[in-house]
């Protein structure tokens, strides 16, 4: 095949190969550091770049010295506003995890100090969650029973909020955030509809004042225990949960109509916990089976260093409740932390974010706190109420040594049923049933995925549900490899452009000249099919009573190839000649190109036979048609003669 110019020739670089060194560089700089971190350590001097590794490492000092009064009062606002919230969730959600309600206020004062110094993101509330929180009740909750043994199961909850700091930690600093990536969003929007599900069935028990409960967390478990002891519940306990559950799903409606009023739904809780409390005080609620809180103990954070459990016989517990709750946590908080920050058209580092909530889960379980990451509902009122900087976090501390010195104890006459109302109402927001349909009208794969996350937190356990989904995810991304797409190349009438001819059948094909293009690297699990692809295009032709000539395989979306990839390579080109078929690659990428040159492949089917762009491959063909018509008809001719 060669071209009428020299200038196609030209256009191709075919550059000696770059070192080892230089190859294996920028893979590493592309695997662990596309953001391109240390971008603005770019001539600096010494003390300069010094100063930009503390900014980037402790991002505290990014924003703290710029810090103002006019910045405070917009921070000192939302602390407030999200300390209103933190209270009454802090207890609820310790109820979740069946640990002393404490234990929810102390988890919202020591790590949110923590992120303020490390986390990179203006708008993330720290806090606890739900589903992490039935995570950790449920797997450790296998091991040891919350009731026969608290001081145990507390420490194991210690423990596995350790072992997630550890591992978000890592992962932060070997830059694995990739890793993450694997909840996938369908996976992710199905495992928070079926724990919210799960966790709204579990609520039941303080709803209807049952004293006897499963400790087991699938619906029919669940609902069984409930319907088995009907003779247990309590028409006052009923009455006053629909009440605070109306009264806050009212609170949420008025503040989607008017986003102004979003302060509505943010202190809706604590009216509930406030209100609840009186009435229980004044009406001796425990009376009439409605049960309460019970003490907490005045006074910060007790240290638990030594509550850290590691013996052999219990590991296993919370070593599985700490890997799987850091990935759900860095999930929702890395994503939260995100979409929050697309509205104000900042970024944040999401390995730095790994980090952050590491460490602050590291030492919150040094300090009597369980695990903590981003909550959207949290977050959501500190970006409405304004807040400028991480210092809404620290205001929210504040608030809540506060309220562990002079207030808790007022906290104790909270009713059981309102904080199962408080729960409830937060977890009907997690069903996002219309998330759901639209996955199934978009992509049916997804829409799969999300629905076995859904059901296998349901009806199986949180860990399997997870695992399940994410297993699906990877098969689907495995599937994309090994089976990656490909597609026939035609001209668009009145212009350059060659696409899909299926996409846009209007498309015209060279006579004799076929051109696929690949759009994936070409791998050991993909170059069979890919091989096998290749041939059945040129047998359907063929078929079609199309005399081929010219083979052209566009690589501009080879990103790269192995070993394996190139000997199919040295196969097709085998098989084009025995066919009499010439073979030209287009484009091929600088990875690619560098290992078609080493291997020797660019002499086997020469550079005259390898473009910069389809065009001037098609001119090139068009050219040798024309070519080897003439000498055909010349050929005919000294036959006649």
């Amino acid at each position: 095949m060669a071209s009428p110019a020299e200038s196609a020739d030209q256009k191709v670089s075919f550059a000696a190969p770059r070192s080892f060194a230089t190859t294996f560089k920028a893979a590493v700089k592309e695997t662990l550091f596309p953001d391109d971190p240390f971008h603005d350590f770019k001539n600096q001097t010494f003390s300069g770049k010094t100063k930009k590794a503390i900014q980037y490492f402790v991002p505290i000092f990014q924003w703290l010295p710029n810090y103002n009064l006019r910045l405070f009062r917009y921070d000192l606002l939302a602390g407030i506003t999200i300390a209103s919230l933190a209270i009454p969730q802090g207890i609820s959600y310790a109820k979740l995890a069946n640990v002393p309600p404490v234990i929810g206020l102390y988890s919202s004062f020591v790590p949110p100090l923590v992120y303020a110094v490390f986390g990179s993101s203006k708008h993330v509330a720290v806090g606890t969650v739900a589903a992490c929180s039935l995570l950790i009740s449920s797997t450790i909750g296998d091991k040891v029973s919350p009731n026969d043994n608290p001081d145990l199961y507390l420490r194991l909850v210690f423990t596995a909020t350790f072992f997630a700091g550890l591992l978000q930690t890592a992962m932060g600093f070997l830059r694995l955030g990739i890793l993450v990536d694997f909840l996938s969003h369908s996976a992710i929007t199905g495992f928070m509809g079926g724990t919210a599900m799960l966790i709204c069935l579990q609520q039941l028990k303080g709803m209807f004042g049952l004293k006897h409960f499963t400790t087991k967390t699938d619906v029919v478990s669940v609902l069984r225990s409930i319907f088995s002891h009907r003779n247990e519940w309590r028409g006052e306990s009923v009455v006053v949960g629909i009440i605070f559950l109306v009264f806050l799903q009212v609170t949420r409606y008025f503040s989607k109509k008017k986003p102004k009023l979003f302060w509505v739904s943010a202190i809706a809780p604590m009216v509930v916990v406030v209100t609840g409390g009186l009435f229980a005080y004044l009406a001796h609620a425990e009376k009439h089976g409605i049960e309460i809180v019970g003490d907490l103990k005045k006074g910060l954070n007790p240290l638990s260093i030594k509550d850290l459990n590691f013996d052999a016989k219990y590991i296993s517990a919370p070593l599985q409740a700490g890997i799987i709750t850091a990935m759900v946590a860095l999930a929702e908080g890395i994503a939260i932390g995100r979409s929050f920050a697309i509205m104000k058209n900042e970024q944040i580092d999401g390995n730095k974010e790994m980090i952050a909530f590491g460490l602050m889960n590291i030492v919150g379980s040094l300090t009597s706190c369980y695990l903590t990451t981003g909550p959207f509902s949290k977050t959501a009122v500190n970006f409405n109420a304004g807040c400028k900087t991480a210092m809404s976090n620290v205001v929210m501390s504040l608030c809540m040594m506060l309220t562990l010195l002079l207030l808790a104890h007022l906290f104790r006459y909270t009713p059981l049923v309102a904080l199962s109302a408080i729960i409830m109402s937060a977890m009907f927001g997690l069903i996002k049933y219309k998330k759901a349909y639209h996955l199934f009208k978009t992509d049916k794969f997804d829409f799969c995925i999300c629905m076995v996350a859904f059901f296998g937190v349901s009806f199986i356990s949180m860990d399997i549900g997870l695992m399940l989904s994410i297993g699906l995810s990877i098969l689907r991304a495995l599937l994309y490899v090994a089976r990656p797409a490909s597609c026939k190349l035609g001209k668009v009438p009145n212009s350059t452009l060659y696409r899909d001819v299926e996409q846009y059948p209007g498309a015209t094909e060279l006579p004799g000249t076929i051109v696929l293009q690949l759009g994936s690297p070409i791998y050991f699990a993909n170059c069979t099919y890919i091989r096998e692809r290749i041939l059945r295009w040129v047998r359907d032709e063929e078929d079609n009573k199309n005399d081929i000539e010219h083979l052209l395989l566009d690589f501009g979306g080879v990103t790269s190839i192995d070993i394996t990839g190139l000997e199919t390579l040295v196969e097709v080109l085998k098989n084009m000649e025995a066919r009499e078929i010439k073979v030209g690659l287009v484009n091929p990428r600088l990875q690619v190109m560098e290992k078609l040159i080493v291997t020797k492949f660019v002499e086997k089917i020469g550079k005259e036979n390898v473009f910069l762009s389809i065009e001037d491959a098609v001119e090139a063909c068009r050219f040798a048609l024309k070519r080897s018509k003439q000498v055909d008809s010349l050929g005919v001719e000294l036959c006649t003669l």
